[in-house]
């Protein structure tokens, strides 16, 4: 059986591989371009999600998440940025996000971390950053699409090809899923 600790780490892997496959379908223009109605571009939204990582999970265990070096109001700053300089935030969020969990284990789960001086077990600070991470990847992939419209390419089941998926089901596990959103042929 696997542990809730390799669970979690598939989830995020998933949900990261589903935002790179849309960050990776737009230009640097296309990454700073504010969504219809207002709100963050993309590039804010991974600004913030990377800071967010690098914060909660630097010294995860042992330090409150909301590190003093952390300035989250800069992170929704309006900002330009080319890919590199998005990508190189946004995976050293990551980074450091699966840097440490791949030090824990679900012996783990029950320990009490602290994040903004509140107390939470391990596993309660883990799926309260795992919503907040595919929420704000939701953002991104909806915006990224909207962006694109009829040249985006899809990082799940595309429309009218449900009957074909389910008669040969490939991509329900994270890591497949994850190859597929990043546009490689899943493997059954």
């Amino acid at each position: 059986m696997p542990s809730v600790i390799s669970a979690l780490t598939g989830e995020y892997t998933r949900y990261k591989a589903l935002a790179d496959g849309a960050l990776a379908q737009l230009t640097d223009a296309e990454l700073v371009v504010t969504p219809p109605g207002g709100g963050n571009s993309i590039a804010t939204i991974c600004w913030h999600v990377g800071g967010n990582l690098r914060s909660r999970f630097t010294e995860f265990l042992t330090t409150d998440g909301e590190k003093p070096w952390r300035q989250r109001e800069e992170e929704f700053a309006r900002r330009t940025v080319t890919h590199a300089e998005l990508r190189a935030h946004w995976d050293g969020g990551w980074a450091v996000l699966f840097a440490t969990l791949a030090t824990l284990d679900d012996g783990q789960l029950a320990e009490v971390v602290t994040i903004r001086r509140q107390p939470l077990r391990v596993d309660e600070a883990l799926m309260r950053s795992l919503a907040h991470v595919s929420y704000h990847v939701g953002q991104v992939v909806y915006a990224a699409r909207a962006i694109k419209g009829d040249q985006w390419r899809f990082l799940s089941i595309p429309p009218g090809q449900s009957d074909a998926y389910n008669a040969n089901p490939g991509t329900e596990k994270p890591e497949a899923h994850a190859a597929l959103a990043r546009g490689a042929t899943p493997r059954a």
